[in-house]
C-alpha cells in the first residue's frame, strides 16, 4: 500500500499526470466535463489540476503548521498564473514548431521506470500512465527550450554596460562596515528572571567602569563569555548590515568611533558592544566592478525578456479563470485622511438697535 502511494504521489501528482478522467495540463474538455479552473485559449485546467498542484505547493512552502489566509490566498493566484504560463508557453513553443528533446525525454521516463521497477502497483498502472509521462516530459522540454531561447539576450556592449552601472549604483556599493568590540555575560535563555536581573546588573556596572576608563579589552578577557572573542578582547572584526541582530545594530548605530553601548539584551545573554571603527559605504569603480556589471546585466535584461513575453501571451491569449475557490486577498491598508479642525465659531456681533 506505501508503494501504491509513492507511486501516485510521485508519479501521477508530481509529474502533473492525472488519471485519465481528469485531463491533464494542456489537455482539451473530455466528455466528463470536468469541473474546469480555467481556460486558456483553446485550453482546459481542470479544477482536479489546480488542487493538485495547489497541494504539492502548500506542502512545500507551509510545512511548518497552519499558515495565515492571507498567505494562502496570495499562493492560490500563484499557482494559477504557473499553471496559465505553462500553458501559453507550450502554445508558443508549438506555434515557433520547436520539437521536443527526445533524450531529455528519455532519461525522464528512464528515472521513473528506475524509481518504480518491481513495483506490483507500477506494472499495473504502467500501460496507462507511460503515454501521460511522455506528453509531459515533451511537453517540458518544449518550455524549456523556449525559455532558453528568449533568456538568451545579447551581451552588451560598454556604453550599455555604463548606462547600467550609473542606473544600479546600490549593486556595486560596499556596504558601511563597523568594527565591534563585544563582552557578552551569557544567560541560560531558559533561566529564570533573576539570572537575566543579575547578568544586566553586573554589565550595568561594567559600562559604569569602562566609562570612566577601564579597558574594555581586559574585561572582555575576564567577563565575555563569548569564546569566539574573548582571547581577542572582544573583537568581533568588521561587520556589515545583516550580520548583527536587530538590537544590537540599533545600539551600535547611536555610537561614535570609541564609544560603548548601554547593556544591550540577546538570545544568548547581555551584552556590551564597542563601535572602534566605521567605513562609510563605498561606490566601486566601474572598472573593478565591469565583469559583475556584465554578469548582472545579462540576469536583468534575461528576466526582462521572458517577463515580455510571458506578459505579451497573457495580453494576446483569452483567458478565463474560475476565483470563485480562492480566499480573498486582504485589502490595503487605507491611510487615515485627518479631520479639517473646525474653527471656533464666532461672536455674534449685535446689530445696532437690537437688545
Amino acid at each position: 500500500m506505501l508503494a501504491l502511494t509513492a507511486l501516485s504521489a510521485g508519479v501521477l501528482l508530481a509529474s502533473g499526470a492525472l488519471a485519465a478522467d481528469a485531463g491533464t495540463a494542456g489537455s482539451s474538455a473530455v466528455s466528463s466535463k470536468p469541473p474546469v479552473f480555467a481556460r486558456v485559449g483553446k485550453t482546459v485546467i481542470s479544477q482536479r489540476e489546480f488542487d493538485s498542484a495547489f497541494a504539492s505547493a502548500s506542502r512545500n512552502r507551509f510545512y511548518h503548521g497552519t499558515p495565515p489566509e492571507a498567505e494562502v490566498a496570495a499562493l492560490q493566484r500563484e499557482i494559477g498564473d504557473t499553471l496559465i504560463n505553462k500553458v501559453l508557453v507550450l502554445d508558443e513553443a508549438k506555434r515557433r514548431k520547436l520539437k521536443p528533446d527526445a533524450a531529455a525525454v528519455r532519461q525522464k521516463l528512464e528515472q521513473h521506470e528506475q524509481r518504480f521497477a518491481g513495483t506490483e502497483e507500477w506494472q499495473k498502472v504502467r500501460d496507462r500512465v507511460m503515454p501521460m509521462l511522455t506528453r509531459q516530459a515533451e511537453d517540458e522540454t518544449l518550455r524549456r527550450q523556449l525559455e532558453q531561447r528568449v533568456r538568451k539576450v545579447p551581451a552588451p556592449n560598454e556604453k550599455q554596460l555604463r548606462k547600467y552601472y550609473a542606473a544600479h549604483p546600490d549593486k556595486f556599493t560596499e556596504p558601511e562596515q563597523l568594527r565591534v568590540s563585544v563582552i557578552l555575560l551569557k544567560v541560560d535563555p531558559s533561566s529564570p528572571q533573576g539570572a537575566w536581573e543579575t547578568a544586566r546588573t553586573k554589565a550595568e556596572d561594567l559600562v559604569k567602569q569602562l566609562r570612566e576608563g577601564a579597558d574594555f579589552a581586559e574585561f572582555a578577557a575576564l567577563y565575555s563569555g563569548d569564546t569566539e572573542t574573548a582571547d581577542q578582547g572582544g573583537d568581533m572584526g568588521y561587520m556589515h548590515g545583516g550580520m548583527l541582530s536587530e538590537p544590537v545594530q540599533q545600539a551600535v548605530d547611536k555610537l561614535k568611533p570609541g564609544e560603548i553601548t548601554d547593556p544591550v539584551g540577546m538570545m544568548e545573554g547581555v551584552a556590551i558592544l564597542k563601535l572602534a571603527d566605521r567605513r562609510e559605504a563605498k561606490l566601486n569603480s566601474f572598472e573593478t566592478v565591469k565583469p559583475r556589471a556584465r554578469e548582472l546585466y545579462l540576469i536583468d535584461e534575461s528576466e526582462r525578456a521572458w517577463k515580455s513575453l510571458i506578459a505579451k501571451l497573457r495580453k494576446k491569449t483569452p483567458i478565463q479563470v474560475d476565483e470563485s475557490r480562492f480566499l480573498p486577498l486582504p485589502k490595503p491598508a487605507e491611510k487615515a485622511v485627518e479631520e479639517p479642525v473646525a474653527e471656533p465659531a464666532a461672536k455674534a456681533v449685535e446689530e445696532p438697535g437690537t437688545e
